[in-house]
């Protein structure tokens, strides 16, 4: 199993419409495609405290997410949504992507 963690930056003043697009389109259509969403937040402090959202999806491999991710790209109602939420200009200023694959820790 391996984790991707996501961190959008938005153009200032456009978290809102970011936030909307994911309630309103971007989660179904993560279930739609069996991408298992984990956590998800916005930051509250530190860096970019006030225009980043922070999620992590969880999948089986390499192959699992590269697979979900072509479906997701690829699908029609995704398309249509992210066009519509960008009639007024880009939401996302900078995308920050991590693969972490949990790792066995002892406690000591």
């Amino acid at each position: 199993m391996i984790y991707e963690l996501r961190e959008y930056v938005t153009v200032p003043g456009r978290m809102p419409a970011l936030v909307n697009r994911f309630n309103e389109h971007t989660l179904r259509i993560f279930a739609k495609h069996d991408m298992e969403l984990t956590f998800i937040s916005l930051t509250g402090l530190g860096d970019n405290s006030n225009n980043e959202l922070v999620y992590v999806l969880r999948f089986d491999d390499y192959g699992d997410m590269e697979r979900k991710w072509a479906a997701f790209q690829a699908d029609p109602e995704w398309q249509k949504a992210r066009a519509a939420s960008e009639e007024d200009g880009p939401i996302v200023a900078q995308l920050r992507r991590r693969v972490l694959n949990p790792t066995p820790f002892e406690s000591r």
